[in-house]
């Protein structure tokens, strides 16, 4: 964060205490003090995670279930890379419209990403065996959904990523339950966004192009939804159209978004690439975005191990 940002978040709790709350997760920092970034709105723009090296707490409130955490993320730089862990609490209240099916938990999580991002020589397709992304407010990003259309009940247990018609959980048809800030909680509890997190940058009309709002699983950044466009800021195009015409088989019917094969790539059609990546001011980065891929559509670089899921 910069200067500006940082003269907005006030002193929360010794990091001690923020330890404590990573339930004993083996963290090192060069503050005196954690920062609450409660509601906190990124205003930095640097492409380095060891820009960001900083313990924050925040309180959170789960709406509907009327109970108070406190979220704890420790974000530290060591040589080529940064790590970034948190009890998975986000800085904002939650589930005031989510129809959870497991109840929100509290986590020990933890992950590294390079400071000196590279694009391979080929990019890597998303998966279900990685996380994508982690915000800094500690939270993942974890855009597909183990759910196909046919398969079981259609929202769990479609593991093969060449099964047809996955559903897209961004998409209201979809219904997967999300809350207000586009995120639900996975079977053990865990708090994570499947696209826009309505949350740490300026969702309307920002006087400047949108803050650095976390990292993806290869190192490079995510900006928020505004980039800058000569003498103004407008909100980024994906190069994602939806195709014409019915769907061939499966579901049947129109598509409309509701599954991750209603949308094909169209190189040039938007800003951003096929991983709705682009260069801003001489830097690489991942773009949030009103439709999909929402803010991913594949890694340009290598995904950190520390993001292989855990199950």
């Amino acid at each position: 964060m910069n200067d500006t940002s940082r003269s907005r978040i006030r002193v929360w709790m010794p990091v001690r205490s923020v330890a404590a709350l990573l339930g004993g997760l083996a963290i090192q920092t060069g503050t005196s003090a954690a920062h609450d970034i409660t509601d906190a709105m990124l205003t930095d723009r640097s492409a380095s995670c060891a820009e960001y090296a900083a313990s924050h707490t925040a309180t959170a409130t789960d709406v509907q279930n009327r109970r108070t955490f406190t979220a704890a993320v420790e974000i530290t730089h060591s040589g080529d890379s940064c790590t970034i862990a948190s009890n998975a609490v986000p800085n904002h209240d939650f589930n005031a419209t989510g129809r959870f099916a497991t109840p929100f938990s509290e986590q020990s999580q933890s992950y590294t990403v390079t400071a000196a991002p590279a694009a391979a020589a080929r990019t890597t397709p998303l998966s279900l065996q990685y996380d994508n992304a982690v915000f800094l407010n500690g939270v993942k990003l974890d855009l597909l959904a183990a759910g196909c259309f046919g398969v079981g009940n259609g929202r769990i247990g479609c593991f093969d990523m060449n099964a047809p018609y996955r559903y897209d959980p961004m998409a209201p048809e979809a219904g997967f339950g999300a809350d207000e800030h586009n995120a639900h909680t996975q079977p053990d509890g865990t708090y994570h966004y499947h696209g826009n997190p309505m949350a740490l940058f300026d969702q309307d009309d920002p006087s400047a192009p949108s803050p650095v709002i976390g990292f993806a699983a290869d190192g490079f950044p995510i900006f928020g939804s505004y980039i800058p466009d000569g003498d103004t800021v407008r909100k980024a195009t994906t190069s994602y159209r939806l195709k014409s015409g019915d769907r061939a088989g499966g579901p049947g019917g129109a598509h409309d978004g509701t599954f991750v094969d209603d949308w094909e790539y169209v190189a040039g059609s938007g800003d951003l690439d096929a991983c709705n990546g682009m260069v801003q001011d001489g830097v690489y980065g991942y773009v949030v975005t009103e439709t999909y891929p929402h803010a991913m559509g594949c890694f340009t670089g290598t995904p950190d191990p520390s993001f292989r899921k855990r199950r």
